[in-house]
């Protein structure tokens, strides 16, 4: 056997060959990251968001199947986006919304019920669509986070929601079973949204990630992408949260 033979790599057959996944918020960062990485593995990609350019833009990089702009939260849209989807899909990935920090004495009651439907009660309406919709085995897979699980002033409301949201997911894997359900519980990860929330702070906040965290880097969205991926491709895994976050929950 010649050294260029040894030498060669194993190949092996693309872990989503053939299969749907459905990305909502897939026009940017981690629901980008997560559909470029399923293509890639040769799934099938439809692709949702709220910005109809930023989303073709997406779609044609990722050569998607169709894209449908819409606000998930809106539960006629939500309706109108799951009655066009074919009539069974594989994987159904969720990484709309953003946390809400507020101190208890004032509130903005609208942007906190705004934030709820984002998170609880759009993973409620979307476990509710997808029922008969993702096959035996596929997989919807959940973002939340890590932040609100700390104590201080201007957390309870984000405390609560990310203390709901495990919760939620065990008992959706058993409504839903066979079908699986997993939550990916991030810490920062370097997005447009987190650009968005720290403004000029941003660099600020990644150079201190990169001295404090145990592996001595910020998070990107293609280390969430692997493990969303992960979930769709792991039959053995339901029902449980998945901590990201380069180990910022051991540090002060």
């Amino acid at each position: 056997m010649s050294n260029a033979a040894a030498a060669s790599p194993v190949q092996r057959q693309p872990e989503l060959l053939g299969q749907t996944v459905v990305v909502v918020g897939g026009s940017a960062g981690i629901g980008f990251e997560t559909a470029r990485r399923a293509r890639a593995e040769g799934a099938r990609l439809i692709l949702t968001g709220r910005n109809h350019e930023r989303l073709q833009r997406a779609a044609s990089e990722l050569e998607a199947l169709t894209t449908v702009a819409f606000d998930a939260t809106n539960p006629a849209a939500l309706d109108q986006f799951f009655r066009g989807l074919p009539d069974r899909i594989d994987h159904l990935m969720v990484t709309a919304g953003s946390p809400y920090y507020a101190p208890l004495a004032d509130p903005d009651r609208e942007r906190a019920h705004r934030n709820f439907d984002e998170h609880v009660w759009l993973a409620v309406a979307v476990a509710q669509h997808a029922v008969g919709r993702v096959r035996p085995g596929g997989t919807l897979v959940f973002m939340g986070g890590t932040g609100g699980r700390r104590r201080g002033s201007g957390l309870s409301l984000v405390a609560a929601g990310t203390a709901a949201m495990p919760a939620l997911i065990a008992n959706l894997a058993l409504e839903l079973a066979p079908v699986r359900v997993n939550l990916i519980a991030a810490g920062f990860v370097d997005t447009p949204l987190s650009a968005s929330l720290l403004g000029n702070q941003l660099e600020n906040r990644r150079n201190q990630l990169r001295d404090t965290l145990p592996i001595r880097r910020v998070v990107e969205p293609t280390d969430i992408a692997a493990l969303a991926v992960h979930l769709m491709t792991n039959t053995a895994l339901t029902g449980a949260t998945y901590d990201i976050d380069g180990g910022q929950q051991l540090v002060a």
